[in-house]
Order: C-alpha cells, then structure tokens, then sequence
C-alpha cells in the first residue's frame, strides 16, 4: 500500500538574513533528527549570515533539509496552498521579511511561502530578530498577529539555567516547535523537577 505523506507533511523552515541564523540551522537539525520533512527557502542574506556567524558550510545547512528551494523559484511547491504543509517558521525572521509578510507585498520565495501559509490559515511563526524596536516595526507585528501569525522573538527562558549558547538556542527552538505540537525532549519546563519538599 501507498504510504500517505499526509500523515507526516512537512514543515517549511524559512532562513532569512537577520542575525541569528543558529535557531535556523538548530531547527533543521531537530527535524531531521524527529524525522519530520522539512523544506528549507533561504534569503540571499541569510547565506551571508551563516557565513559570518557559524562555522558551515552552505552546502551544510542545505544538507539538514529534505528539500531545498531557491528563493528565487516562485514556482516552487511551497508557493501553493494546494501544497499542504504543517505551516512555517521563519528563523530568523528579519524586518524586511517581516514587513513584506505583513503587506502581502512578496519579493521572494521565502515571504510568498509565509503568505500561502496564512492564506491557508496554517500556522506561521516569525522568530523576528531587531533591537531596539520603532513603531513601524510594532504595527507590522500587531498587523501580523491579527492576521493569525504568531510573533515569536527568541527570547531565552533563564528559569532554565542554560549553562550555554547551546542549551538556550535549544530551548528556544524547543518551544517553538512546541507550537506544532512537536515535542523536542529540549524544554526545560516551568517547575519540572521542583523539588516538592521546597514547596512546604
């Protein structure tokens, strides 16, 4: 019988040029890792990026996916909402994506995939990544959450005393593939392990 990819469909992994291309790469490895498809769009900024911040190889990151699409290829499968797909994250997700997302005013694979994603009403979350933030930048995210995205910066959760980079971009990821209902084992969660004799 015919397996149906429908009972493991894929999750898009956007990789824009923003700093902090780590959650992007962590991501792809965690669903390989999981055996959850993947298809990975990366800006041209965001190969710059990883060249600037880690020590891969493009070839490398590439490598982490099921399936590479150019940014350039607007006809890809991810262009279409016929093409169904557990949704997309964007990781990091720079201003300009953002903002291109929240007009729908699409230039590239990367943000025309984000807009079938919510046209379709599946899930979207945007890792955006600037500081300090203007008010263009707060408008295009609450317009963006009125749209159904989820705005999810990557904030690390010191309850969880990472002990390094590692463990923090972990448990970031972590917790935003909890908003697929993906369990990763990296969370740390709020007051797991608490000692029930500090509690009296």
């Amino acid at each position: 019988m015919r397996a149906d990819p429908q009972q493991n469909p894929p999750l898009i992994v956007g990789i824009s040029g923003a700093s902090g291309v780590i959650y992007g790469v962590r991501l792809l490895q965690m669903l390989k890792a999981l055996r959850i498809p993947s298809h990975l769009v990366m800006s041209r900024s965001a190969e710059i990026t990883i060249a600037h911040e880690t020590d891969l190889k493009i070839a490398e990151v590439k490598a982490l996916a099921t399936q590479v699409h150019a940014h350039q290829d607007i006809a890809a499968a991810i262009s279409s909402g016929s093409f169904r797909t557990r949704g997309m994250i964007v990781a990091p997700c720079s201003m300009r994506s953002m903002s291109e997302i929240a007009t729908g005013v699409t230039s590239s694979l990367l943000t025309r995939a984000a807009d079938v994603v919510l046209k379709e009403r599946r899930r979207l979350v945007l890792m955006v990544r600037e500081t300090p933030l203007h008010t263009g930048h707060l408008r295009s995210m609450t317009q963006l959450s009125e749209m159904g995205a989820i705005i999810a910066p990557p904030v690390p959760a010191f309850y969880a005393r990472p002990d390094s980079i590692d463990a923090m971009v972990d448990h970031t990821v972590g917790r935003v593939l909890d908003l697929f209902e993906i369990e990763t084992g990296t969370v740390k969660r709020w007051r797991q392990g608490v000692d029930a004799e500090a509690e009296r």
